[in-house]
């Protein structure tokens, strides 16, 4: 059975069997090393007639053509027969035709490039698991593969440019098996090695660091100096720049022979040499330079801390949407490229004010932090914060940088040099990023990284505030056995709560309770007329034989919460501070608009002003609009009813519409429907905008007559 291999990390080969397969021609050699770039993807063939030609002559499409013939041709021949373009021109197992290009139909395996990185990617796991040895040697394996530089022979501008990524993983899956290495007590024997590679590449204080604690290490405490101050003359020479903070840390230390020993055990020497009385630097100095710092060769640093907020621990539910960011999340990774380095990813959770985007942001990246170990950040961007302006993106990078371990004088002035500094921090870089609390695209999208393995959570109320290219998730209310649990919780396990079903919660009582509240909403179809349906308020079960029977207490709680985490918060921190309270009792003060106002409060919070928040960020327009529906009686509104009831054309109730939509005031149960949510109702009542000619300053109640 033929194997074929394509080797990138070095000279452009392929291989058939382990036995080589000779390309001739240049364009052939070219047009294969554009489908690995994007492997295992389709390239569309106007990017290879873009890529192949400064200016494609008219017959550009067919040459390509023409060149994937012959390049079928070669990898579907014997070997022997390859050179000559003998053999099958069929070869749809190799190099298969799309709608729109082509593609390469082979394992991921079969691509040296592949193999690097996921070699890579293990070894880095392995290590934030305390398995430094298997680390070690998953590293070396995937160095191993390199036989020179990437796609080495291949002209071409794109191709270039995916080399020098390439090149940048490689040097970095370098530093961090060095760091290994020193870590494990190796020190004369790392001295050549990086000797050679600090010559190569001068600029990178991560290569000179270890290089000096080696010979620091080895007794060659001159030595470990002279490395220094030949690397601040270059960077001055050159750059204007002095050495990052945390290699001058490691100067001093080695310059004043600081005596401090290590706090954690350090493994036997693996060195041949005999160890040495050579003094060692202090942990911090060791620490620093031992954390990835991909971006060093810049001339600057970060301090890597974690700076999210705490993870709440009472955490309840959000299984779904957990599952959803994880999936997207490792989806990025699996279809990025593998010979591109590694892109940023931007997720963007949107919903009402107090719906838990905060608080499932916060909880999904204490998840994910090990996997990006190079800095967890976050920042308040007070999109809806009260008796406060959004930050301004400079603002927020000048945070974001200090946060980041720039000193005043490393935070330029300007947005656009705050926003290239930043960047520049985050380049080659597997970080985490919280922007929470964002008003629109354009604060958020300075602030985002532009290249590196970095991960950015955005929190907001407006859909329209995600970014270009980023991926979205709208959060909505917590499902019924979630809203139980967290109510639980909260209020504590001891309360008595009736289970569903349990005959002694339908009592006379309850039920003409709950009866009597069912009649209440309707909904409006065309030209407002009303429907007849279940309350947005009470929620019903089905008894024996399909008869109706009344919810239980704590069903009807939750439900009269809207199954919003806040208001469940706050419901049942007043239960559990009020011993005498039962949940009925409870769900008797929620079962109007006036008692959810006045019960869904503590001393230093509530929701109406929490849900108000978004109501400054609306036109004016927009907000009579949402005052109208929510004294209407009917839940539900197509673009008809909401034309009767206000007096507004549809184009314009349309636009509104869509405001409310994207401010998530108002869901969308059915197309050209809308209903506000049973809080945004309550919440909104309230509300006094200007009188405005355009719309009605009371609801029009529509009367069908059978």
């Amino acid at each position: 059975m033929r194997e074929l291999e394509f080797a990138v990390l070095g000279p452009l080969e392929v291989r058939d069997s382990g036995a080589p397969i000779r390309l001739t021609g240049m364009r052939r050699r070219r047009l294969l090393a554009l489908l690995l770039l994007r492997f295992p993807h389709a390239v569309a063939r106007e990017s290879l007639v873009d890529a192949l030609w400064e200016t494609p002559p008219a017959s550009a499409r067919q040459q390509v053509h023409n060149a994937i013939r012959d390049l079928r041709a070669a990898l579907t021949a014997t070997p022997a027969t390859a050179g000559s373009g003998a053999g099958s021109t069929t070869g749809s197992g190799v190099l298969a035709t799309t709608a729109t290009g082509y593609r390469l139909d082979v394992p991921p395996g079969a691509v040296d490039a592949h193999r690097f990185t996921e070699a890579a990617r293990a070894a880095r796991a392995a290590r934030r698991e305390g398995r430094e040895a298997e680390a070690v040697r998953l590293f070396r394996s995937a160095l191993d593969l390199w036989r020179g530089e990437a796609f080495a022979g291949i002209d071409c501008p794109g191709v270039t440019a995916a080399a020098a990524g390439l090149e940048e993983e490689r040097l970095t899956a370098m530093e961090e098996l060095t760091e290994l290495r020193l870590a494990a007590g190796e020190s004369a024997t790392l001295v050549a090695e990086l000797s050679t590679l600090t010559a190569v590449h001068p600029l990178r204080d991560a290569l000179r660091g270890h290089l000096m604690l080696a010979l620091h290490r080895s007794g060659r405490q001159a030595d470990a100096l002279a490395v220094y101050d030949e690397g601040r003359r270059l960077l001055a020479d050159e750059l204007g720049l002095e050495p990052g903070r945390h290699l001058r840390r490691l100067h001093t230390e080695i310059l004043t022979d600081a005596q401090e020993e290590r706090r954690t055990p350090k493994p036997p020497t693996t060195d041949t040499t005999p160890a040495t009385d050579a003094p060692t630097p202090t942990r911090q100095a060791i620490e620093d330079h031992h954390r990835p710092t991909h971006h060093s060769h810049h001339g600057h640093h970060s301090h890597h801390g974690n700076h999210l907020p705490r993870d709440l621990p009472d955490f309840t539910g959000r299984t779904a949407e957990l599952a959803l960011l994880n999936s997207e999340t490792d989806a990025h990774h699996c279809t990025t490229p593998l010979t591109s380095p590694a892109a940023p990813s931007t997720i963007v959770i949107d919903g009402m004010g107090g719906i838990g985007k905060t608080t499932l942001a916060i909880h999904f990246a204490h998840r994910r932090t090990p996997d990006h170990p190079d800095g967890q950040h976050y920042i308040d961007l007070h999109g809806f914060t009260p008796d406060r302006d959004p930050l301004t993106p400079e603002e927020a990078l000048g945070i974001l940088l200090r946060s980041d371990g720039a000193t005043p004088e490393e935070i330029p002035a300007g947005p656009a040099e705050r926003g290239a500094a930043w960047r520049s921090r985050l380049t080659g870089r597997r970080a985490l990023l919280v922007l929470d609390n964002a008003a629109d695209a354009a604060q958020v999208t300075p602030l985002l990284p532009g290249a590196g393995d970095t991960l950015t959570l955005i929190t907001t109320r407006r859909k329209s505030a995600a970014p270009d290219g980023a991926r979205r998730l709208t959060l909505g209310a917590l499902r019924q056995e979630e809203a139980e649990t967290l109510f639980r919780r909260v209020a504590g396990e001891s309360r008595m709560y009736e289970a569903a079903g349990n005959p002694r919660t339908d009592t006379a009582e309850e039920k003409t309770r709950t009866d009597a509240s069912a009649g209440e909403p309707r909904t409006t179809g065309p030209a407002g007329k009303p429907r007849t349906g279940t309350s947005a308020g009470e929620p019903r079960t089905t008894g024996p034989a399909g008869k109706p029977r009344p919810a239980t207490s704590l069903a009807r709680t939750v439900t009269l919460c809207g199954h919003h985490p806040l208001a469940l918060r706050l419901a049942a921190t007043r239960l559990r501070d009020r011993p005498s309270w039962t949940v009925p009792d409870l769900a008797d003060r929620l079962s109007t608009p006036e008692g959810r106002t006045a019960l869904l409060r503590t001393a230093d919070r509530g929701l109406m002003p929490v849900l108000a928040l978004s109501r400054t960020r609306l036109p004016a327009e927009a907000q009579r609009l949402a005052h109208l529906l929510a004294l209407h009686p009917s839940t539900t509104h197509d673009i008809a009813a909401v034309c009767a009831i206000t007096g507004l054309a549809a184009p314009l109730v349309e636009h509104l519409l869509d405001t409310l939509l994207d401010h998530n005031l108002a869901d969308e149960p059915a197309p050209a429907h809308v209903a506000l949510p049973l809080l945004v109702r309550d919440c909104a009542q309230s509300w006094t905008p200007p009188t405005e000619p355009q719309l009605q300053t009371t609801a029009r109640l529509l009367t069908v007559v059978a």
